[in-house]
């Protein structure tokens, strides 16, 4: 029987340990998602390469083999200041730290040392794709007119599938409905001190994910990570802002970006250390616009970028 790709369910769950499923529950760890592409199987193989006397495939051999999960989910608050959002555990899992101020915000830092381990179990109209140990990484992507988003890749040990009933107890009242990228909603995009009037932002960590399978040793690693982004603004006067003459000395100075203006549902990204590089100026509907890309650097460790909820 057909499987229709609409009946998807997502569920994640910061797990207690490595090698553990922690077992998620549709009532309380479904994720509202979109765009949900699973690999449960995504295996390299050896070629035999054997000598014989005719033409013909020689066969592989299978020598490692991870599943990978693809999918975006809407970057909103938690509806409340100081409350951890529904997506948090995605974060986790990307290597970066939650810190919980009751009342006020939650903070999202990249981390290091210390990372956690999700498990992902991605249901199919009828059957259940079982991912653990899984790792990812990030990118955040915001254009004017459109819903901001995180853009999500993870890796976890190869799936365990089962044909299993779709749940229908999912609870996805935890998610807030998200903001247009918009003046109002937007307030704020500020790169090296100036105010842009800015059609796109996005930031990708870039974490370097692996699957390793040797003698003796098998698990998924981020290894290490390289944030990069890129912005497109409109192009002012050299008196506000010699862009230019910044990418030239490679100067390094800070971008904030906050959307949303009301307590519950308000996001902000802030990076104290930001060198600019690769200008091009192109027309958009006859108005000059300067895109840029964005190098993300730490100032003391592991705080090159953190993403608040308030």
């Amino acid at each position: 029987m057909a499987k229709l790709m609409r009946n998807m369910v997502l569920l994640a769950k910061i797990q207690p340990a490595a090698n553990t499923d922690a077992a998620p529950t549709a009532p309380l760890n479904s994720i509202l998602c979109r765009g949900l592409a699973p690999k449960p199987v995504n295996a390299e193989f050896a070629e035999r390469n054997l000598i014989r006397p005719y033409f013909g495939n020689m066969g592989k051999v299978q020598v490692q083999a991870y599943s990978v999960v693809e999918f975006e989910v809407e970057l909103a608050g938690s509806g409340a200041a100081g409350t951890a959002p529904k997506w948090g555990p995605l974060l986790r899992g990307c290597a970066f730290s939650e810190t919980i101020s009751a009342g006020v915000k939650v903070d999202y830092a990249p981390i290091t040392s210390s990372q956690e381990f999700l498990t992902l179990w991605v249901y199919l109209d009828g059957v259940v794709h079982k991912m653990t140990d899984c790792k990812g990484t990030v990118s955040f992507a915001l254009s004017a007119k459109g819903i901001p988003v995180m853009k999500y890749t993870y890796t976890g040990y190869v799936a365990t599938n089962t044909d299993v009933a779709l749940p229908t107890n999912s609870d996805f009242s935890g998610f807030t409905a998200p903001l247009a990228v918009n003046k109002v909603n937007t307030p704020t995009f500020t790169l090296h001190g100036v105010a842009c009037k800015t059609t796109d932002f996005n930031i990708d960590m870039a974490n370097q994910v692996e699957y390793r399978n040797y003698i003796g040793s098998e698990g998924i690693y981020i290894l290490d990570r390289k944030p990069s982004g890129n912005a497109t603004f409109e192009f002012d006067a050299i008196a506000t802002k010699d862009w230019f003459t910044v990418i030239k000395n490679g100067t390094l100075a800070a971008l904030q970006m906050i959307h949303g203006a009301t307590a519950g549902n308000i996001i902000q990204i802030d990076a104290p250390k930001v060198q600019i590089t690769d200008p091009a100026i192109n027309d958009d509907n006859g108005i000059a616009m300067l895109g840029v890309n964005l190098e993300l650097q730490p100032n003391a460790g592991n705080d090159e970028i953190v993403v608040s909820v308030k």
